[in-house]
């Protein structure tokens, strides 16, 4: 966080940090403090810590999204492309400073789906069930839309069990993928021709 961002952004990037770190108890004025910004300050650019939240979660969701995905027309296969998501978070997991999806997080501690910040953390889990779902339609699946929500949900089981665990996942989230995938159909191009 620089100093020349103004109290906005400063405020944004300080929630981002400290609600994926810390959680979303943190108070605002250990937010103010983090991001040198008063409470009037916030309460000026946001209505509520409620708002805050959403919005914090909204600027970092398409870092985080972007640090998954492969890029848009990278030459690879669906499976190559859909695996290179598991294969990503593998190597998150194993960093230091993971506390899981962040979506994940923020739509559990909620808890309420009408929540502002609930409803940021599942139009971001709905576009990564999207990629999915458009690399198993030009994988020619079969129930594209079914497997796209079993990978989502192999995704976030794989990232709760990296925080409870405070593990690295040390490649179950890829296995459990490709086993999906395999069971669909959908193979790497060396084993496409074959038969399951």
């Amino acid at each position: 966080m620089t100093t020349q961002a103004t109290p906005r952004q400063r405020l944004l990037d300080a929630a981002g940090e400290l609600f994926y770190r810390d959680g979303l108890n943190i108070g605002v004025d250990a937010l103010c403090k983090a991001a040198g910004v008063s409470k009037k300050s916030m309460y000026q650019l946001f209505r509520s810590k409620d708002e805050l939240i959403a919005e914090s979660l909204a600027s970092v969701g398409p870092a985080y999204q972007q640090a998954l995905e492969p890029g848009v027309d990278d030459g690879s296969t669906p499976w190559e492309r859909i695996l290179a998501v598991f294969q990503k978070q593998d190597r998150l997991t194993a960093g230091d400073g993971f506390y899981g999806c962040p979506f994940l997080s923020t739509a559990v501690e909620l808890k309420n789906p009408e929540h502002p910040g609930s409803v940021v953390a599942r139009h971001f889990k709905q576009r990564l069930t999207d990629f999915f779902h458009g690399e198993l339609l030009a994988a020619g699946a079969a129930a594209p839309e079914e497997l796209a929500v079993q990978l989502t949900m192999v995704f976030d089981g794989a990232s709760a069990r990296a925080v409870v665990r405070a593990q690295a996942l040390g490649g179950a989230g890829i296995r459990m993928a490709e086993a999906i995938l395999i069971a669909a159909g959908v193979r790497p191009s060396e084993l496409a021709g074959q038969t399951r």
